[in-house]
């Protein structure tokens, strides 16, 4: 159940040193991606969804465990397949001979931190299951609304090369995730130390993540997104923040731009990017540094860039260089 109660108040130096050692235990699993696990741990302190995309064995699911890991609290794994039923995630109502009446059976989306892997393999009804908890943060069951635990996060995951038996997003689906964070291949070095750690003495493929220690707790997570809303934001590092996600709408090659919504998550996430460096006040270059990751899932291209390969990462570069940015 939610919390009625406010956490307690967190100094802007706690909060910083609880992510910062988020971020080092979630690094014990995850090898050589600090700016994934950084991208991860921001959408955390902003209380945001995350949608994870990359190729299969980049360790999209180990960043998911591990940050379980290191938080505590409960944890599910929900793994999306095209028979996969809305009640599946959500819980259903079942009669109950004892009692000779109804009651419900949550389903595992009443958790602290929820993965849904490979996300787009399920279809649309079953994907719809989650933006009522995403949004609202809590779930309808034969009527009777029925609050989260809180904090309450989904990580999911999708595979951007397999097309068949695959079910894209739609676009209010893809506007309630936060962050939409790309993990690719890591560096020669990285990668030597990722099969020197997986193949040292450890029996099949699992993913281990006994490395990684308990850092934080449900309620100190609370209260590190509660000291990253309170984060000072001068009205010109907000208003630069509104101008791009303007700027986006009517940029070249850009068939659809991000809605208000984005420039919200934009301005959410740059003071959680804040917090972590410790930092009291949000500059230009913490909005700079979380635009494309909040912006990219928001853009649709139109079909003659997409034609010429363009992604949308190429788009904001271009964005990002033409919008000016106010002195801090």
């Amino acid at each position: 159940m939610n919390d009625s109660t406010s956490p307690p108040a967190m100094t802007v130096a706690a909060a910083a040193r609880h992510l910062q050692a988020l971020e080092s235990a979630v690094a014990q699993a995850l090898v050589g991606q600090p700016q994934v696990i950084r991208e991860a741990v921001v959408a955390l302190a902003a209380a945001g969804h995350v949608l994870l995309e990359g190729v299969p064995g980049v360790g999209k699911t180990l960043l998911v465990r591990a940050l379980a890991a290191a938080l505590g609290g409960s944890f599910a794994r929900i793994q999306f397949t095209p028979d996969l039923m809305p009640s599946d995630v959500t819980g259903h109502a079942l009669f109950d001979m004892k009692t000779e009446g109804f009651r419900i059976r949550r389903g595992p989306i009443f958790c602290n931190l929820l993965l849904g892997d490979e996300i787009n393999r399920a279809p649309a009804k079953t994907q719809s299951a989650l933006l009522e908890a995403m949004q609202e943060q809590q779930v309808t069951i034969e009527g009777e609304a029925l609050p989260l635990p809180a904090p309450f996060l989904v990580y999911a995951t999708q595979n951007p090369i397999e097309q068949e038996g695959t079910y894209p997003l739609p676009q209010a689906q893809l506007d309630r995730f936060l962050l939409k964070v790309f993990i690719d291949y890591p560096g020669a070095d990285e990668e030597l130390a990722v099969v020197r750690q997986m193949t040292s003495g450890q029996i099949g493929d699992r993913l281990d993540t006994s490395r990684v220690p308990r850092v934080m707790t449900p309620q100190e997570v609370l209260a590190v997104q509660g000291a990253a809303a309170m984060l000072r934001l001068d009205d010109s590092v907000l208003a630069y923040a509104v101008r791009l996600v303007r700027a986006a709408r009517d940029w070249q090659g850009v068939e659809t731009g991000p809605g208000p919504r984005a420039a919200i998550a934009l301005v959410r996430a740059a003071r959680a990017q804040a917090l972590i460096e410790g930092n009291a006040f949000v500059t230009p270059d913490d909005v700079k540094a979380m635009a494309p990751a909040v912006l990219r899932h928001r853009l649709k291209l139109t079909a003659d860039l997409e034609i010429e390969g363009y992604r949308p990462d190429d788009v904001l570069v271009d964005l990002l260089a033409g919008v000016p940015a106010p002195r801090s």
